[in-house]
């Protein structure tokens, strides 16, 4: 059997190879060529939209291409996700993943996508808390008045939330656990019109992720009671923490970061983590963010993809003591 066309093939094979790592280290040093979109799973106007817009526009001053935000909200974030999951992973369409991300593989029975295994981490962009707020009608100026007043009126007054599982949610459910009180939810498609039944008095209180409320709060326009995280955020500092106000050990922190389609080359999420780090940590864009209620945070590929799986775990948790399920 002549060897020849065998070590030809071998070659030539080697030499495919090679070219095809050379074309995707070139695309990856050329990256971006065209316009980015980050699909943002929920209604403009709430956290996530926020940043996603914030940190987009300064890219596109960065890299002088377009950065599309595409509002993909409904089902609990997952459509957006789903999408995001089934993009090519060529870093052209990028996922701004909340909590929500890492809540959803215990409160659905089937998902069509794995939180971890789908998608390739970027960096962590902010760690946010959520506030409890308050119609100003409502007679109360302290995490304890209010468990006071609601527990004489139990069943009466109705909180609202960005839907059925969200971050909001189950922290209202920890919070009527931890505290023995009996308020109904009204869950809301989004933060914004759960914000908007709350301005308007049609439902006495929500817990919103702090972007979302700090500016109604400096307006007046709803009261803060207190913010869910371990510490005070800065935007709020004289709002004191829920556990400060009487509910010991209460804790329930969020996140928001950036993530891609699982296989994306290795040079592009580096370039995408270098530019969206260097970004969060401007002074002016660290201002912002903080003053939103936004607390930035970013870190490696690796650290983010770790924190992911913690969240997740961290989740599953609190999922199970609320006994929140959705088919």
């Amino acid at each position: 059997m002549d060897a020849k066309p065998t070590l030809r093939a071998v070659v030539a094979a080697c030499l495919a190879v090679a070219a095809a790592g050379a074309a995707l280290e070139s695309g990856a040093q050329a990256y971006p060529a065209k316009p980015i979109r980050i699909v943002v799973p929920f209604p403009a106007g709430g956290t996530s939209d926020i940043l996603a817009r914030a940190v987009g526009q300064k890219l596109n001053e960065e890299w002088k291409q377009q950065i599309i935000v595409d509002n993909r909200p409904g089902a609990g974030a997952n459509i957006g996700a789903e999408i995001v999951a089934k993009a090519p992973a060529d870093g052209y369409t990028l996922f701004l993943a909340s909590t929500i991300h890492t809540i959803n593989p215990s409160l659905y029975a089937k998902l069509t996508y794995d939180p971890v295994r789908d998608f390739a981490p970027i960096t962590l962009i902010a760690e946010t808390s959520q506030v409890l707020a308050v119609h100003p009608s409502l007679p109360v100026m302290t995490v304890r008045e209010f468990i006071a007043y609601a527990r004489k009126r139990p069943g009466e007054l109705n909180y609202s939330s960005a839907g059925n599982g969200s971050q909001p949610h189950l922290t209202a459910e920890m919070f009527k656990t931890q505290t023995g009180i009996n308020i109904a939810h009204v869950p809301y498609k989004g933060a914004p019109p759960a914000m908007v039944d709350l301005l308007a008095g049609q439902v006495a209180l929500t817990f919103a992720t702090a972007p979302s409320a700090v500016a109604h709060v400096k307006s007046g326009k709803i009261r803060a009671l207190g913010v869910s995280t371990a510490k005070r955020i800065s935007a709020l500092p004289n709002v004191p923490t829920i556990a400060e106000g009487g509910v010991a050990g209460f804790e329930a922190g969020g996140s928001n970061g950036l993530v891609g389609p699982a296989g994306m080359p290795p040079a592009v999420v580096e370039r995408l983590n270098a530019a969206v780090v260097k970004i969060v940590n401007e002074p002016a864009m660290h201002k912002f963010l903080s003053d939103q209620g936004a607390e930035p945070r970013t870190m490696t590929p690796a650290e983010y993809g770790a924190y992911i799986k913690s969240e997740v775990v961290k989740w599953a948790k609190v999922v199970k003591v609320s006994g929140a399920k959705i088919d």
